[in-house]
């Protein structure tokens, strides 16, 4: 009886090694070659960190800046409306000349214009030459953000690309977030000019990493497409749904960014008088908003768009009412209510842009970008002579208005069920 069970476990371990190898090489067979390693995701992530690291780094210091340079709420709020007024301007543009000229190219090129821009603004020597430094700021920020969302869909596999574009977005959310309280404690302690030094040498490290660690193109092919931009985006501005996507992204940053601007020189009066580093403090709310962004996806996929909206700007309106009771704990809880809203009424609009755009959808998503950063630009200025009449109770009422417009657009605007989303031509 052993020498049967011997001779079988020699023919057993015989067998192993070729049934092994089959195994491998009908792997291969089926893709073809063997699948190349997967890029890291770091480079990415630090993409997303610098492109809105210097984007709203004024924010928290608009009081310093009113004293200094003896200007009013209008003229300092323009250190915001010209950097985001940049970005709408470039937005639709900078994904075409990426596929002009390769991404990779672009996004380092931009990285390494932001930080120069940066360090440029240090020297301003008057309130007029800083927002001019901040206007090319956002002229050269989509080159960073927009055009790195197409090289990961490029370069990473199609089971990984989700994961390295939500690594990205974390990334800018860690960007916009330390961007703004850096600024209030660098300012509070070394000055204004330093913020935009220190910064500008933190986006030319991350410049430096992106050249090193972002793998090298294979997949790109320069875009031959000789199709007239302007009549692809009128076709997209005619669709009725997108341009409800459209006002919708408008009201959504717009109202952000009254709330968050005018806020601060709400906070920098009597009878609260709080410096520049606690006023930076105060946008550690707005990582509350950016972690419900996940659950907001899974909603909308239950719920519809729709619905997301309308709960969105009612949190909105909520939270801005909120804000009108003089303590700072209960401000902050008004203003933590308002950032969800917005996180969630972005993600609504975004994904749906994403199932009614039938072509060119890379240009219906940059139109977005446009009219987005077009409300921050409204949302900056715009309520600057509200405030100077009015004050901050002025602000929270034109605030509730424009999240009962978005309502509105939703309401009759938004289909009450999820979309399927259309093949991408």
């Amino acid at each position: 009886m052993k020498r049967p069970t011997r001779s079988l476990r020699r023919i057993t371990a015989n067998r192993r090694p070729s049934i092994r190898i089959r195994k491998r090489k009908a792997t291969r067979s089926r893709s073809g070659q063997a699948e190349p390693p997967v890029p890291r995701t770091a480079p990415v992530v630090l993409a997303g960190t610098c492109a809105f690291l210097n984007l709203y780094s004024t924010q928290p210091i608009l009081p310093l800046l009113e004293n200094l340079f003896h200007a009013t709420h209008v003229q300092v709020s323009l250190t915001i409306t010209a950097a985001t007024f940049g970005v709408a301007i470039a937005a639709p543009f900078a994904g075409r000349v990426a596929d002009l000229f390769g991404r990779k190219r672009i996004i380092v090129w931009s990285a390494a214009l932001l930080a120069l821009t940066s360090l440029a603004a240090s020297t301003a020597t008057s309130l007029n030459w800083l927002i001019a430094w901040r206007l090319l700021q956002g002229l050269v920020t989509p080159g960073v953000f927009a055009v790195t969302i197409a090289y990961v869909n490029d370069e990473w596999p199609v089971g990984r690309a989700a994961s390295a574009v939500g690594a990205y977005v974390s990334g800018t959310i860690i960007g916009g977030f330390s961007g703004r309280i850096a600024s209030g404690f660098i300012a509070e302690y070394f000055g204004w000019r330093w913020i935009f030094i220190i910064l500008g040498a933190v986006v030319a490290a991350i410049t430096l990493v992106l050249a090193w660690g972002l793998p090298p193109e294979k997949r790109f092919h320069r875009d031959a497409n000789k199709s007239d931009l302007i009549a692809t985006a009128i076709g997209h501005l005619r669709n009725p749904r997108l341009l409800a996507a459209y006002c919708s992204g408008f009201c959504v940053l717009g109202t952000q960014v009254a709330l968050f601007t005018y806020v601060t020189f709400y906070l920098a009066g009597a009878p609260f008088l709080l410096s520049p580093g606690a006023l930076g403090a105060i946008f550690c709310v707005y990582l509350v908003g950016a972690a419900i962004t996940p659950f907001a996806g899974r909603a909308i996929d239950r719920y519809g768009h729709r619905v997301a909206v309308l709960f969105a700007s009612a949190l909105g309106a909520s939270g801005a009412l909120v804000a009108l009771i003089p303590q700072v704990p209960i401000i902050l809880i008004g203003l933590t209510l308002c950032s969800c809203g917005v996180f969630i009424a972005n993600s609504a609009s975004t994904s749906f842009i994403g199932t009614v755009a039938g072509k060119s959808r890379a240009l219906a998503v940059g139109l977005y970008v446009t009219f987005y950063y077009a409300g921050a630009s409204a949302g900056s200025t715009g309520p600057a002579w509200i405030w100077h009449v009015y004050g901050w109770p002025g602000c929270v009422a034109l605030i509730v208005c424009v999240q009962a417009a978005l309502a509105c657009i939703a309401w009759f605007a938004l289909p009450t069920a999820q979309l399927r989303v259309t093949p991408l031509r």
